[in-house]
């Protein structure tokens, strides 16, 4: 076996060294093509790097420049970012007309005369979140009604949150009740006609918000009446409010509560005042069940029935008579 030679029949030994060479130029030419191949693939590799990159360098600039830009704004987007910064001169201080838990308000007037409140956000959590935060937006914008502030557009800078809103140029509930001279000129007729639409402040929240973080349609009539209470107190409820939570026997008359600046109310008010406070009391009940829903609240006022039990004399009406019969708002 494996003998060679140049006779007998016996293959040449030449031919080895043939097939030896042979098979070295194989290997080396599988070598320098696996080599080349490996090249290849790096270098593709880095271009499909390089060109991810730049794409998403300019992904990242192109939105850090639209975040400049109102996302939502209904004059065409000629309105930026620099625009509001350079009307309140930076959200300087001096345009500061309110400011609540979760941002300032400013008052913006822009080229041309135009006027809008600018709500600037405080850094919150809750508007980490982009994606949530342009979803409540957009919902805001396509929400209309005559009672609720007309939503413009936002702006979502790197550096800051604002909504953009239409002025009301007469403040806020709370403002005004303050003011001496608007405080009179506000009548027990007014008071009793009046009604609102009112959003998550604090101070206005429903108790059971504090644990379960949930909205629901009973939170909005607690709302609605703390805001009642105000109106009728001119100022807000706060430590009355305690008494729905340690339920204890309220001694104190209705008339003592009620704004003192404002004249005595005549007999034919008085019924009107009584039912509207049995209306508050009956929204702001702990339990939100025990609550009447906003529609049975505008059925009372507008049905203007006090129940017998409670018709009496407004001097002789205790805040505990509220407490008492309140649960009877849901039957008128």
């Amino acid at each position: 076996m494996d003998l060679c030679g140049a006779s007998y029949g016996l293959n040449s030994c030449d031919s080895d060294a043939n097939k030896e060479e042979k098979t070295n130029k194989h290997l080396i030419m599988a070598l320098l093509l696996g080599f080349g191949l490996f090249c290849f693939i790096c270098l593709a590799t880095g271009c499909m790097t390089v060109v991810y990159r730049r794409r998403k360098f300019a992904e990242v600039k192109s939105k850090s420049k639209s975040e400049d830009m109102f996302s939502i704004w209904n004059f065409e987007g000629k309105i930026a970012f620099q625009d509001i910064v350079d009307a309140t001169e930076c959200f300087d201080e001096k345009y500061c007309i309110g400011s609540g838990e979760y941002g300032s308000v400013f008052k913006a007037e822009l080229e041309g005369g135009s006027v809008y409140a600018i709500k600037l956000l405080h850094s919150m959590e809750d508007y980490t979140d982009e994606k949530t935060f342009h979803a409540e937006i957009q919902v805001l914008t396509k929400v209309r009604h005559r009672c609720i502030v007309k939503l413009h557009g936002y702006c979502s800078h790197s550096k800051c949150k604002f909504l953009v809103y239409d002025l009301i140029e007469r403040g806020s509930l709370a403002s005004n009740l303050r003011e001496e001279q608007f405080a009179k000129d506000i009548d027990w007729h007014t008071c009793s006609s009046w009604s609102t639409i009112f959003g998550w402040t604090c101070g206005y929240t429903a108790p059971e918000l504090s644990s379960t973080m949930m909205f629901t349609e009973k939170c909005d009539v607690y709302s609605f009446g703390v805001v009642t209470m105000e109106v009728v107190m001119g100022k807000h409820p706060r430590d009355l409010l305690l008494s729905f939570f340690c339920r204890t026997e309220q001694r104190t008359k209705l008339k003592d509560i009620l704004d003192q600046r404002i004249p005595e109310p005549t007999s034919a008010e008085e019924k009107d005042i009584i039912l509207l406070l049995l209306v508050a009391f009956a929204c702001l009940q702990v339990c939100p069940k025990s609550r009447p829903t906003m529609q049975q609240v505008y059925q009372a006022l507008t049905n203007r029935s006090c129940p017998t039990a409670i018709q009496k004399p407004l001097h002789q009406v205790k805040l505990q008579d509220l407490h008492d019969f309140c649960s009877t708002i849901k039957n008128i």
